[in-house]
């Protein structure tokens, strides 16, 4: 399982600490809370825990074998290639998010491709692994249920935006999930966003830009900083 993740262009965390970096990471993922700390040393021999670069796909469809991601730092996008040859982001995974390929537990990519959105975290687990751990600690199944049920909500809203909100509205709704509570930096491209959204780079660039102009929002090289959360938030529920 971690030759594929590594063929894949997802490459081991170095330093002679990496067991202990592991376990430091495990302890602060929602999913195993629960655990002790000797649990987690034990569960950590089962874990890979791999870097991966902005921009490179470490997932595609018909991928062989079944894998679990756990995304401790940084973005991953999940996209579709239309019939178009377009690309849809059809999901982001935030950090403390489980997702991949394993009928096991009903994760499924469903044909999509997995990107990094940013520099990212994964710790990824085969499915004999996943099967030992759920058997062994009931409290992580718990978890796991709770994660996924969050990513089947995610997903139910940004279907919902998708067919009932405008374009800005979209964008607004987007930066304002991704910056979060504390209106954190979005690290996107005008190119990331659009392909969000379901839209063109140039609609998106326009819209953006009005953004800035209305001083809502400011825009850096591959960053997109909130000014003004009421503001995004008043065009964000504003339907069609």
């Amino acid at each position: 399982m971690t030759q594929q993740v590594e063929q894949a262009g997802v490459r081991a965390a170095p330093g002679d600490g990496q067991r202990l970096e592991k376990v430091y990471y495990l302890s602060k993922t929602d999913l195993f809370r629960d655990l002790g700390q000797e649990q987690l040393q034990e569960l950590e021999r089962s874990v890979a825990m791999n870097t991966c670069r902005r921009g490179r796909v470490f997932f595609s469809p018909g991928e062989t074998g079944e894998v679990l991601f756990i995304l401790k730092a940084g973005r991953v996008n999940l996209y579709r290639i239309t019939a178009e040859g377009k690309k849809l982001i059809t999901g982001t995974v935030e950090p403390g998010s489980v997702f991949g390929e394993m009928s096991l537990i009903g994760a499924g990519m469903q044909g999509s491709f997995a990107e990094a959105g940013e520099d990212c975290l994964l710790c990824a687990m085969s499915r004999t692994d996943v099967e030992r751990m759920l058997t062994r600690y009931p409290t992580v199944a718990l978890r796991l249920l709770e994660l996924l049920a969050r990513r089947v909500e995610d997903a139910e809203e940004r279907l919902a935006d998708s067919a009932y909100k405008s374009t800005p509205a979209r964008i607004a709704t987007t930066l304002l999930r991704l910056s979060g509570e504390d209106s954190a930096p979005v690290k996107l491209s005008h190119q990331d966003i659009a392909e969000m959204v379901g839209t063109y780079r140039e609609t998106a660039t326009r819209i953006l830009n009005e953004m800035r102009s209305a001083g809502l929002i400011d825009l850096r090289r591959l960053e997109i900083a909130v000014r003004d959360r009421a503001g995004l938030e008043a065009i964000a529920h504003d339907a069609e």
